[in-house]
């Protein structure tokens, strides 16, 4: 990532704090709550070098106590988060509530990072995943909660073994990540109780 001017990097956020986060928080809600649709997330956050839907969703999900794992960035967008949200820089994959993934073919695998535990299978982590498109890759079918019947999903820029990864990741529920796949201003959700099949495994 680029670095952003200094000059905004403590002052961009929300042009209407209150507003943009109680609708980015509904939006990433439902993107969670409805797997497979895509939802959009709003415009470009001015003056930090994030694509728009990862920055809204860490602005409206982050604070003090959700430490953020980054597989790049730059001084100034730690600076930003930090000075908007509170959040601290997470120092392993296992100790982040939020981990931005921007390499996709340099990921960590799903089980590198925390899937909670059997009492607390709420302290996870929560990937934030930033692909080239929502809707051009290899297809596959999702089922689960919030999906009726199967939804077929072509999410570009994975890497080969993601799936089968996610396979495994779900077989943990009630323990597990959860993805959040991010495309400019829209965002697609991927909760650990969806269900994957890979149409060539037939």
């Amino acid at each position: 990532m680029n670095a952003i001017d200094s000059s905004n990097a403590l002052t961009a956020g929300f042009s209407d704090p209150v507003h943009d986060s109680q609708r980015a928080f509904r939006a990433a809600l439902e993107a969670l709550s409805r797997p497979g649709m895509a939802v959009p997330l709003g415009a470009a956050v001015e003056g930090v070098d994030l694509p728009p839907a990862t920055a809204h969703i860490l602005l409206t999900l982050t604070d003090e106590e959700t430490p953020v794992w980054w597989q790049q960035v730059d001084t100034q967008t730690l600076q930003w988060l930090r000075f908007h949200t509170g959040a601290p820089l997470s120092a392993t994959l296992q100790g982040a509530a939020f981990a931005v993934l921007v390499a996709t073919a340099l990921m960590p695998p799903l089980n590198s990072f925390s899937v909670g535990t059997p009492q607390a299978p709420e302290f996870s982590t929560t990937l934030l995943i930033e692909v080239p498109s929502l809707h051009s890759g290899a297809e596959v079918h999702w089922s689960g909660p919030g999906i009726r019947d199967i939804m077929a999903v072509r999410i570009a820029g994975l890497p080969e073994t993601f799936w089968a990864q996610w396979q495994a990741n779900h077989a943990l529920f009630p323990q597990g990540v959860d993805v959040i796949f991010c495309c400019a201003q829209q965002a697609l959700g991927l909760p650990r109780s969806t269900r994957v099949h890979v149409p060539d495994e037939q």
